[in-house]
């Protein structure tokens, strides 16, 4: 289960996962998946348990996914208002680049990380580019 991020105000928030299969397995096995139970769930008429109707946390990428799923997927994550972290994966932010420089609320942050299979970019890194300039590195 998902441990939510209590703020001060009293919300609480969940991390999300865009990534490579690996990284989001790797994720969902540390208890990042979201099975909480909510106001909006709907009893199953087969067994009667309650059905999610939101959508998952996570979405996993492999190099057949569109990328109209991949941006239908983040831009899904951006406007949840449970969600206060999205992990993305760097080879993946890169594809959605022009969707991951034009959002710029404080939450949820967007925190891109290396994979597996790819080769890290530091220079491209959105994080790592605002503490260097914060800190007048560059």
């Amino acid at each position: 289960m998902a441990n939510p991020i209590r703020y001060r105000n009293g919300e609480q928030r969940i991390v999300s996962i865009i990534g490579d299969e690996d990284t989001v397995t790797g994720f969902l096995l540390a208890g990042v998946g979201d099975n909480r139970v909510t106001p909006n769930q709907v009893a199953n008429p087969v067994d009667g348990q309650p059905q999610k109707t939101t959508p998952p946390n996570y979405y996993v990428v492999n190099p057949s996914t569109p990328l109209s799923e991949i941006e239908e997927a983040f831009t899904t994550m951006c406007n949840r208002r449970d969600i206060g972290i999205i992990i993305i994966c760097q080879h993946i932010a890169n594809d959605i680049r022009h969707l991951v420089a034009e959002h710029t609320a404080v939450i949820p942050c967007i925190l891109e990380i290396p994979s597996k299979g790819q080769k890290y970019e530091a220079e491209k890194d959105f994080v790592l580019e605002k503490i260097s300039r914060a800190l007048g590195i560059r």
